[in-house]
């Protein structure tokens, strides 16, 4: 790294993270011109990013779209075309050779198109996830953007948190980082301020230096950022990511499979008719003309991009729903969820923390008031009247990491709602008479945190055991363990803890969450102040949510850290519990025996008292019981059961950073009711893209059938190689695509999850494509041969032939738009890129027909508007068929119950 100089004068050097490891904390700080306390200013902030430039990585260059475009000729088939276009050029048939040309051009701007559309649906995913921070700034420490870091900036790094640049630490409590991304040990790096010995230079001898990239999985921490982006440690492992392919989705990897078996058949197929053709004496250039074009019609080679940018675009959908899909792969597993285990607060909840009841140690109780009054007792609550309650605030406040800025709560819930009810009774600032000098951070194992700290005032000659005391808070029965006596006086009797005890199931039950406080000079010999009961409702429309899941096949379970009382609480006002009902918690996971732990997890619908190494349990039995199980988590030690579980549901207001790494999918709103938004899509777009794959079989089958049976009648070809390539163009094109953006079927939710081994192309949906081909073809070869009555075949012959086949293709595509509702049931202007699609090709065939320059390409004429009057009534057969196949599988369902039998209406409509 350089200085760099602006027109204002001299930047500070960053540094690199070797020599900032081996000074102190304060040289650093001084050399890169950075002020700890108050942060940097705007206009220092944006010198520096000129100079230095953003947090993040450069991308390499793209190839330019002209040398994409003339990529697309590389394809064999479109060599081949070519071939045939020159040897026509040589043999002098002009026409013949400028057709190719122009439908070869089509049919490669169409492929360019879909491919560059692909690009960037992919593209746009990379950008829905971007990084934040904590950082100082003009004195206010605030939450932005990481790509907005520069060298010299204050950081603050906490639990959970991804290090958003490599920064040289200078304050630390209990900080520990995991830097396996880099050093491949699993055992977290315990970090310190003190500066390094020089002969200390790998990445996991810099104790004092947090890399970017690394997870803080304890303590929390601050520091003064030396490297940002492609200067940090990190910018050398991306450069190395960049020269690495991502691999294609199982879907992607299914279609591709799929197109190359229906290769093989289409080349052995054409291979069949040439060499017919050839016997009969054909023309053998034309043939070959003929051939290839059908090859190019037939091979469904656009398949695994369409299935690409399906995904793509519901991904990029669903985010507009806030749910976030990192992985396109995620997409397919989703219409096959069966289980959803779900956090209560914030996700089931709103996870908007307030107090509402207060009870001391000397069993005074008070209720906090929607205006902000505290009563006790029928008192007004003032921090003089009533000295207990004030005391169990100043734990609450005291022992707490949470800020209140402008309104707005910074950290923990629960933290802030303590901070907001010191605010209520005017007890500001009571955080700031104290200095911390001792921290033992929160951990779902433990149950509580407690803070060592001294009053401001305290003096230094003085012994700090006269003057230091612990404030403790966390889980009731927890912190009760760490009591002797209670606050005013008076010992901790068995009595007295049953009582306290009683008094916290009491506010369970009315679904409020218990925190305990406890203050005093030693940990084991604490006095207890009381305990603070919380109100954080149920989302309104969670409880649908949850039914609608249920309707559909989808159990819930309800995975909470709360006392078995709350949870039962919460958890029947959701639906999901009942007395009848079984509720395990925490410890039962662990004492049940192994051959009764996965059938009581598979009955259970909550789960209390639940640590994250729970969690993996609860996933591991649903699993064996071939369950696919989508889990949800936002905590730093939540993030093994998410990589555990088939999809990994993250919170991206409430999760750290390392949670939403581990995770599949980061719901945006911390809602519930999004993850049921997100199976919904789900399943739509396996469901579209099945009916995109029942359209485009259906066409390459019957544009197949219709030449081969045609020459295999001794009848000439009823199209010709332009028309052939035209209607790939229709196959491959808006139309095709456009059903992959079908809306959500109301009734999607409530069919049953598919099966993760479903094929894609089943017997049933074969049986359905070849019947719809099959009526293609007899429509399409009855006009040609009506049209061939004069045994002279003519360019109205063709045209008639060729339009006919087209029109059937877009009556198809209609009928293709569900498998089992009618077109009139799910509306003709619900997706109206379909109409679009329809309407533009509809226009490009009249085009075709009427337009001169295009006639002499695709060797067509005029034709009549009853003509046309004629082929749209015969092409829609296609379509009224379908119509009368799904109203008597409808019929056939409502009479039979078919669930009853094992089988859905899905089933039966693929069958018939």
């Amino acid at each position: 790294m350089s200085c760099s100089i602006s027109f204002d004068g001299v930047l500070p050097c960053a540094m690199r993270a070797s020599e900032a490891a081996v000074s102190t904390a304060t040289d650093v700080v001084s050399r890169l011109g950075a002020d700890i306390s108050a942060g940097l200013t705007a206009e220092e902030v944006e010198r520096r990013r000129k100079a230095f430039g953003r947090n993040e990585f450069t991308i390499k260059e793209e190839e330019p779209l002209s040398k994409k475009y003339l990529n697309q000729f590389n394809d064999p088939l479109i060599l081949l075309l070519l071939a045939s276009a020159i040897i026509s050029l040589i043999a002098r048939q002009l026409d013949d050779a400028f057709s190719i040309t122009v439908a070869i051009v089509i049919v490669v701007t169409v492929a360019f198109v879909q491919e560059y559309r692909s690009e960037r649906s992919l593209e746009a995913l990379s950008q829905l996830i971007p990084p934040k921070c904590h950082c100082v700034r003009s004195g206010i420490m605030q939450e932005m953007l990481a790509g907005d870091l520069v060298p010299g900036d204050t950081v603050n790094i906490s639990l959970g948190d991804r290090v958003p640049a490599d920064i040289r630490l200078t304050e630390v409590v209990d900080l520990e980082v995991d830097e396996s991304s880099f050093t491949g040990e699993t055992i977290p790096s315990r970090k310190s301020t003190l500066p390094q010995s020089a002969a200390c230079k790998g990445v996991s001898q810099l104790k004092n230096i947090a890399f970017m990239g690394t997870f803080v999985c304890s303590g929390h921490g601050k520091g003064v950022v030396i490297g940002v982006g492609e200067d940090s440690e990190f910018g050398s492992v991306f450069r190395m990511m960049q020269n690495e392919e991502s691999p294609k989705t199982p879907l992607q990897k299914s279609m591709s499979t799929l197109g190359k078996q229906l290769s093989f058949y289409s080349l052995l197929i054409i291979g069949c008719i040439m060499l017919l053709g050839w016997l009969q004496g054909r023309h053998l250039l034309a043939m070959f003309t003929i051939g290839v074009s059908l090859a190019v019609a037939a091979i469904p080679e656009g398949l695994p991009i369409v299935v690409t940018v399906t995904l793509a675009l519901g991904v990029i959908r669903m985010a507009g729903r806030h749910a976030i899909v990192k992985r396109l792969p995620i997409v397919e597993t989703l219409g096959c969820v069966n289980v959803v285990c779900s956090d209560k607060t914030g996700t089931l909840t709103e996870n908007k923390m307030e107090v509402t009841r207060l009870y001391t140690a000397s069993r005074q109780r008070a209720s906090v008031g929607k205006t902000g009054a505290v009563d006790c007792e029928g008192c007004v609550v003032s921090p003089s009247s009533h000295p207990d309650i004030v005391k169990m605030i100043e734990v609450g406040c005291v022992c707490n990491n949470a800020q209140l800025r402008g309104g707005q709560i910074i950290g923990h819930p629960t933290e802030g709602a303590m901070l907001a009810l010191a605010h209520k009774l005017n007890l500001f600032g009571l955080r700031d008479q104290f200095v911390r000098t001792e921290e033992r951070t929160f951990s779902s194992e433990k149950k509580w945190m407690g803070v060592l700290v001294r009053p401001r005032s305290h003096q230094v000659t003085e012994p700090p055991s006269k003057n230091e005391d612990w404030y403790m808070k966390g889980a009731l029965d927890v912190v009760l363990r760490h009591c002797t006596t209670i606050s005013g006086g008076g010992l901790l009797t068995p009595s007295l803890h049953e009582h306290y005890m009683s008094v916290a199931s009491e506010y369970g039950h009315q679904g409020l969450r218990v925190v305990a406080m406890a203050y005093g000079r030693d940990l084991n010999d604490l006095s207890f102040a009381g305990l603070m009961a919380m109100w954080d409702p149920p989302r309104e429309n969670v409880r649908d949510a949850i039914a609608n899941l249920h309707s559909s096949g989808v159990s819930v379970k309800m995975i909470t850290g709360d006392a078995k009382e709350t949870g039962e609480a919460i958890a029947e006002q959701l639906g999901l519990w009942s007395p009848d009902s079984v509720s395990l918690s925490g410890d039962d996971l662990e004492t049940l025996p192994p051959h009764q732990l996965t059938d009581s997890i598979a009955h259970c619908s909550l789960f209390y008292r639940v640590t994250p190494k729970h969690k993996v349990t609860i996933v591991k039995s649903l699993q064996s019981l071939g369950k696919i199980v989508a889990m949800t988590g936002d905590g730093t030690n939540d993030a093994v059961a998410l990589k555990r579980a088939d999809i990994g549901v993250a919170m991206g207001r409430s999760g750290t950073d390392v949670c939403r790494e581990a995770g599949d999918m980061i719901l945006t709103d911390d809602n519930f009711s999004t993850i049921t938004a997100a199976i919904e899509e789900g399943k739509m777009i396996y469901y579209n893209i099945r009916n995109f794959v029942r359209f485009q079989l259906s066409t390459s089958i019957a544009a197949l059938s219709l030449i081969t049976l045609s020459t295999m009648m001794g009848l000439p070809n009823p199209l010709n190689a332009m028309q052939i390539l035209w209607i790939n163009i229709i196959m491959d094109g808006p139309p095709a695509q456009s059903l992959g953006v079908e809306p959500v079927d109301e009734d999607i939710m409530k069919r049953p999850p598919r099966k993760a081994t479903d094929r894609m192309v089943t017997l049933p949906l074969l049986f359905q494509i070849v019947t719809t081909s099959l009526t293609i073809v007899a429509g399409t070869l009855w006009v040609f041969r009506k049209e061939m009555e004069d045994k002279m075949i003519t360019p109205r012959d063709t045209t008639m032939t060729f339009t006919c086949f087209v029109f059937f293709d877009m009556f198809n595509a209609l009928s293709c738009r569900s498998m089992s509702k009618s077109l009139f049931s799910i509306g003709l202007f619900t997706n109206r890129m379909f109409l679009y699609a329809v309407g533009g090709s509809i226009v490009g065939q009249l085009l075709v027909i009427y337009f001169p320059p295009l006639q002499a390409v695709f060797q067509t004429e005029a034709l009549s508007g009853g003509d046309l009057l004629f082929l749209a009534t015969l092409a829609s057969s296609v379509l009224v068929l379908d119509e009368f196949r799904k109203m008597f599988v409808r019929r056939f369902f409502k009479k039979t119950r078919p669930r009853e039998h094992g089988c859905s209406a899905m089933d039966i409509v693929c069958t018939i």
